[in-house]
């Protein structure tokens, strides 16, 4: 038990622990129903651990807790699979599931559940992080990238997605200055990336600190939605940072967007830059 191959992880668990992660956890997620076993903190940390080393199922914690100099650089033991399954199950609503299929119109297929209460604490947690870790580098400025990406799954439950194959297409709202997720919302493979995208982008403006006096956004083409550009430009926008944010969406050059731009005079246009 004083020898093991993955001392590096003790690095993580230290710096979730230096950072009030543990804390923030605790204060945030309430799942457990009774006193003993593993705290809220301890499953977070055993799952993070487990993705560090590049597990890809909870089966794999059983390679970590069999890891005896591991756990005595952590100074405990860690979770059992059977455990975590169960933490992670408290993250799962049915009857938030049912009701977004009630709501559909009926040629939608795809849906996006509201999230629970576990969920929407561990929101919150990021969100502390996100403020906790900027507080070291006392940033003024924030870009925020919003981009989908595909995650296949051979689960029963996995849906079809755009590429034809079955997985997920979790979103993402990525802080490129200080290299951090700011909000994300996992979804089934079939939804598309265009579905209902400024909640998340809101969610990801209202993570930033308060020192931040600088606001940029950039996505592709599945942010060219009407809502999304009025919320951008409004500097009196809505659940958002008051004042100005720079944004730069793509969009699909269609027969309507080629006329307005062909219509434009040539003394409109300025050069973006030289390629």
């Amino acid at each position: 038990d004083r020898v093991t191959g993955r001392a590096g992880l003790a690095l993580v668990a230290e710096t979730m622990r230096a950072l009030g992660l543990p804390q923030m956890v605790g204060a945030e997620v309430k799942i457990r129903q009774r006193s003993r076993g593993y705290s809220e903190a301890a499953q977070v940390e055993a799952v993070v651990l487990l993705l560090a080393s590049g597990g890809d199922c909870l089966d794999d914690l059983e390679v970590l807790r069999k890891d005896a100099g591991l756990c005595r650089l952590l100074g405990t033991a860690l979770p059992s699979p059977d455990a975590t399954r169960h933490f992670l199950y408290a993250f799962h609503e049915e009857t938030l599931l049912e009701a977004a299929r009630a709501e559909r119109g009926p040629e939608q297929k795809a849906y996006i559940p509201q999230e629970n209460a576990a969920l929407r604490g561990l929101a919150r947690v990021q969100a502390a992080l996100v403020r906790r870790v900027a507080a070291e580098g006392k940033s003024r400025k924030a870009t925020l990238d919003h981009d989908a990406t595909i995650l296949e799954s051979h689960k029963r439950e996995a849906l079809t997605h755009y590429q034809g194959g079955r997985g997920y297409q979790p979103a993402v709202i990525y802080w490129t200055e200080e290299d951090l997720v700011v909000a994300d919302e996992y979804r089934d493979g079939n939804v598309p990336a265009a579905m209902g995208n400024l909640p998340l982008i809101q969610r990801g403006f209202a993570a930033l600190p308060s020192s931040i006096t600088e606001y940029y956004f950039r996505a592709d083409s599945a942010c060219y939605d009407v809502t999304v550009l009025k919320w951008l430009a409004d500097s009196a926008r809505p659940d958002g940072p008051a004042g100005p944010i720079g944004f730069t969406i793509s969009a699909d050059m269609s027969r309507d967007l080629r006329a307005v731009c062909q219509a434009a005079p040539e003394s409109d246009w300025e050069l973006f830059e030289e390629r």
